[in-house]
């Protein structure tokens, strides 16, 4: 008998633990699109990011969330975002730049839905109360990146490998927009900042992802005897490329130490499960979204993957922490104009092009307490300034 009440007494407390836990769960249903599918480590990091926010909340794939991949930055974007709407979904996310005006175009037809957008610059300028940006001060990862190459660079410097002034850093970017200028400029300002003889030459592939043209972009810096390497892109090309030639290599999105084992450094990445978080208790608890949200060290939402000690110099990790906590206190600030200059002239005022049109006409000084205050006017970047030691080897794309 007392078997039976101890298993009774297990059963309701084990019910009543699910039925708490099915109150917590939100009332909501979110979609998100995304560009590509998971072989692109830019799609993969959004896919991972939202599947581990919701399912800390307790919501369940294809019932509470659901994940649309292939969209591509056309009509299909407009007509996969009104299906999630019209399956339920509250809230409906989409992670590339070029699914913006499918977006925005969603959410005039559907009001009652919050439509959420990475990289993208027109929330603020749109006056609509159902559509917001997103992004993070990834600058600040880069940056990071950026002091382990130029630790590697002085590490080849002591071993005499080479020489001071052929402490050159290669990145293969994808377009010649702001956020790839952004984040080239910050990786090579860590790396100035540790290593103040390097260089920087940029090469770009016109695509998002392209295995191929990264590969291609590699062999090019390379062959321009680049010694560490490092790009904004999202595939294994340029990595396989740098691990069979023994280049050192800084990753975005992803650890690719398994792949390259002897060349991969470090990764910087965007950690976006706190926003992911942020908008589904938003619309739970019947709050507001910000139009602009930009996600920090401080939120967890900069973040670097493994170190791997094998290819890194010593000392790498140390030197991370220590920048790491001056970029989250604001002692350090990336974008430090006493830091670079432009045509041989210190920076000191820029009219950025924040709220954007089509001319991408400067509107808004963003030079102020000595330093470029990047992603603060909103959350997409916006810093395209051409500072003296980089060179672009393609501008046409």
């Amino acid at each position: 008998m007392k078997k039976l009440v101890a298993l009774l007494l297990a059963l309701t407390l084990c019910l009543g633990c699910t039925a708490a836990f099915a109150e917590s769960k939100p009332n909501v249903k979110i979609g998100f699109i995304t560009l590509h599918d998971e072989n692109s480590t830019y799609d993969l990091n959004f896919i991972k990011a939202a599947r581990e926010a919701c399912t800390a909340l307790g919501m369940v794939e294809n019932e509470d969330f659901f994940i649309v991949s292939g969209v591509e930055e056309s009509e299909d974007c407009y007509e996969k975002a009104a299906d999630l709407a019209d399956r339920g979904c509250n809230i409906v996310f989409a992670d590339s730049f070029g699914h913006e005006d499918y977006m925005i175009q969603a959410a005039k037809e559907f009001p009652e839905v919050q439509f959420c957008h990475a990289t993208g610059t027109r929330a603020h300028t749109e006056g609509l109360d159902n559509f917001h940006n997103a992004f993070a001060s990834i600058y600040e990862g880069r940056f990071l990146g950026g002091v382990a190459a130029g630790l590697k660079l002085n590490q080849l410097i002591e071993e005499g490998k080479i020489t001071a002034d052929q402490a050159k850093l290669g990145y293969i970017g994808a377009f010649t927009y702001a956020e790839v200028i952004s984040g080239y400029t910050s990786f090579f300002l860590g790396a100035r900042s540790v290593c103040p003889t390097a260089t920087m030459e940029v090469t770009f592939t016109g695509s998002w992802y392209d295995p191929t043209k990264e590969q291609e972009g590699a062999i090019k810096l390379i062959q321009d005897n680049c010694v560490v390497i490092s790009e904004h892109a999202d595939s294994m090309g340029a990595p396989s490329e740098c691990e069979n030639n023994n280049i050192p290599f800084v990753f975005y999105n992803g650890s690719a130490a398994d792949a390259c084992p002897n060349t991969y450094i470090v990764a910087s990445r965007i950690n976006w499960a706190p926003y992911f978080e942020y908008i589904i208790n938003c619309v739970n608890n019947g709050e507001a979204i910000a139009t602009d949200w930009t996600g920090t060290i401080d939120t967890n939402s900069v973040v670097l993957a493994e170190l791997n000690e094998q290819a890194a110099a010593p000392g790498t990790a140390e030197a991370i922490a220590e920048v790491e906590a001056k970029l989250a206190s604001g002692e350090l600030k990336v974008f430090d104009t006493a830091t670079f200059t432009v045509n041989g002239e210190a920076l000191t005022s820029y009219m950025a092009d924040v709220d954007t049109d089509p001319a991408y006409t400067p509107d808004t000084e963003v030079i102020a307490d000595g330093y470029f205050h990047e992603s603060e006017f909103r959350s997409a970047p916006y810093f395209d300034v051409q500072i003296d030691g980089i060179t672009l080897l393609d501008t046409a794309i």
